[in-house]
């Protein structure tokens, strides 16, 4: 496939970092930005509305369409190039955030318009956030920057804007109100654009690999058939498919956790929106930690070891912590040891997939298996929301710890996990990168 970041850099074959810095540098502005918003946006709808069912609906309208455009969108971002893509939808996704504190300003932001507004955030935000993580392993290559160490990378990145977003939101939330988070929001959004259509060489068209069929050829096969090769590749891979599986479970516990369980405890234990953001900076910082560790030293640690582990500190404790109603020095210190073991989760998960699939069906591959494992996260503010309204905040905070604990060690017998440190994996991507476009279909295995 062409690819967005094949620049002067790629085209006369010298090694360099600017691609895979603009793309961090992008991912940076826009999650900081998007985690901005996870304070504001809840606490804008639970003050406006006193309502944690409404507050779990605007979760539900946001991810619902970031999961199915998201699901949809690998095809065109083969097909088109994730630059293209990225900045265009970051562009979509500026322009619906800011419309939110206009519109509120101008009184004419009624509950209907604020979750078609949310929509189109998740809509667009979707193809965005799955363009940036197909430019890593290209970016990555170019600058002859090892797998993990870019995917560490890309944690650590995502990490701070969980550490520095939650505290900018929690701070913009209490002085100046939940609207100015939403504006940060919309202008991180468009710097995000501007730097992926700045810092990144313009689209070219690449050689086609020896005995690959031509880019016209490869067009003629069209959307559907792309996308259905993509998931009768992902049906090939039972350890991706396990992962998927587990990582939707714990991903719809977490969105309950962030979009409502989080946003009532802090209104009803009376610590508000700034302990919202202190709890998430300090998990974000030692999640920071713990990505580097991966990013410095994760090719030579046990990955099935640290996944694992990374799994039993980053979840069942949080929640527990919150249903005890114990002290805040408590809360932060358990926050920062679920942050610890959460730094490792995404740089396995990514290299792991990195390793897998073939480069050329990176996109749709990349784009099913984010949507099946994020399918849980519109619902978890639905389910979360409705729950407190009949069973109050403490037995859903201990449903969801014991739910997220079983999962994460229950998951673990399954016997495809053996394949997660075999080495074969990056031997098959190697002969995969070697080889025609043409080779890949169903029978594909590593």
């Amino acid at each position: 496939m062409t690819d967005d970041t094949a620049g002067a850099d790629g085209m006369s074959g010298r090694r360099s970092l600017r691609p895979l810095a603009g793309v961090l540098a992008a991912m940076a502005v826009s999650l900081t930005g998007t985690r901005v918003s996870a304070v504001a946006l809840p606490w804008f709808v639970l003050v406006t509305t006193g309502s944690a069912t409404q507050t779990g609906l605007v979760a539900f309208f946001e991810m619902a369409p970031y999961v199915v455009v998201k699901a949809l969108a690998g095809p065109l971002v083969d097909r088109a190039g994730p630059r293209t893509v990225s900045w265009t939808t970051d562009l979509a996704s500026a322009a619906a955030a800011a419309a939110v504190p206009l519109c509120h300003a101008l009184h004419l932001l009624s509950f209907p318009l604020l979750l078609a507004l949310v929509a189109v955030i998740g809509a667009a935000r979707g193809p965005g956030d799955l363009a940036k993580e197909v430019m890593v392993p290209e970016a990555a290559e170019r600058g002859g920057v090892p797998l993990e160490r870019a995917t560490g990378l890309s944690g650590v990145t995502e990490r701070l804007a969980s550490t520095l977003g939650p505290a900018a939101g929690g701070a913009l939330v209490a002085l100046l109100g939940p609207l100015a988070g939403l504006v940060v929001n919309a202008a991180s959004f468009a710097l995000g654009s501007v730097i992926i259509a700045l810092a990144l060489p313009r689209r070219r068209t690449a050689k086609p690999a020896e005995g690959a069929t031509p880019q016209a050829g490869e067009a003629e096969e069209g959307y559907w058939k792309r996308f259905a090769e993509g998931f009768t590749f992902l049906r090939t891979e039972p350890l991706l498919l396990t992962v998927i599986v587990m990582v939707s479970i714990t991903n719809l516990l977490d969105a309950a956790f962030m979009t409502v369980l989080m946003p009532v405890w802090a209104k009803e234990s009376g610590n508000g929106p700034t302990a919202i953001g202190l709890a998430g900076t300090t998990m974000g910082a030692a999640a920071v930690a713990g990505s580097l560790i991966a990013a410095v030293a994760g090719h030579r640690l046990r990955r099935r070891v640290v996944f694992f582990a990374g799994f039993l500190l980053a979840g069942a404790p949080r929640f527990l912590v919150l249903a005890l109603d114990a002290p805040m020095g408590a809360v932060l210190a358990v926050f920062a040891v679920s942050g610890f073991g959460a730094g490792f989760l995404n740089p396995v998960i990514g290299a792991v997939l990195l390793e897998r699939v073939p480069r050329r069906m990176l996109g749709r591959v990349n784009a099913l298996g984010d949507s099946l494992a994020w399918a849980g996260i519109p619902l978890g503010g639905l389910i979360a929301g409705a729950a407190i309204a009949s069973a109050g905040l403490v037995p859903v905070l201990l449903v969801c710890g014991t739910t997220y604990f079983l999962t994460t060690t229950l998951a673990g017998l399954r016997r495809e996990w053996r394949e997660m440190d075999r080495p074969g994996a990056r031997g098959a991507l190697k002969q995969d990168r070697e080889d025609s476009p043409a080779r890949h279909g169903a029978d594909l295995t590593t």
